[in-house]
């Protein structure tokens, strides 16, 4: 006797999945060249990588476009065109087009991140949002599965939902990933580098036109 395997449905994230969310995160990018440029210090890793991730979850929860799956084990956050999005890059399995904060203006940045810390999130954020498109697009700025639920496919599957987002308003998409062996994958998938960064951390930007 055969036992079928379902896939679980992809669900738009609610503020109720909000812990479930930043779990599978700070997990997926412990060794991610960026978050660890950003936030290098083994002790306080989960803590600033649970703000950073927090605030672009508060911050597009409401705008329906953050796709999960398994309960938040898997998890797309992108950001909708609307002129030019105003937040910083997360980071790519995450990054956004950054709107920057004025320094002393009492942004949750500064409340929360030490001096060196925000200095770095904001210098990253700078050079990725000088090397976005000025058209509109759908940006996948935040792509992670928890390592306890990879190779399930699960992430490709909710990228897929904004995909078909962005196809249906005939735009684009576009996300940034530090990882060389990821250009392939996505490569595979439908992507193609646009551009790319050699400081702070080498990045290539992508884009998938709509299909």
């Amino acid at each position: 006797m055969s036992t079928a395997v379902t896939t679980p449905e992809i669900t738009l994230a609610t503020p109720t999945d909000r812990d479930a969310v930043l779990a599978t995160l700070v997990a997926a990018f412990v060794k991610d060249p960026i978050l660890r440029h950003l936030f290098p210090d083994e002790a306080t890793y989960p803590r600033y990588a649970a703000v950073f991730f927090g605030d672009l979850f508060d911050k597009r929860v409401h705008r329906s476009s953050i796709w999960t799956i398994g309960g938040g084990a898997s998890v797309a956050i992108w950001e909708p065109p609307a002129g030019q999005p105003a937040e910083l890059p997360a980071r790519q399995l995450a990054g956004q087009p950054a709107e920057l904060p004025a320094a002393g203006h009492g942004s949750p940045e500064e409340a929360r991140y030490p001096a060196d810390v925000l200095a770095r999130v904001r210098g990253y954020g700078e050079a990725v949002h000088a090397a976005l498109p000025t058209y509109p697009f759908w940006y996948l700025g935040v792509l992670g599965t928890h390592p306890d639920s990879a190779g399930r496919g699960w992430g490709r599957a909710v990228m897929r939902a904004g995909l078909a987002r962005a196809a249906a308003d005939g735009l684009p998409a576009i996300l940034e990933t530090s990882y060389p062996a990821n250009v392939e994958l996505y490569r595979r998938a439908g992507w193609e580098v646009v551009t790319s960064l050699s400081e702070p951390v080498p990045t290539w930007i992508m884009q998938q036109p709509p299909r």
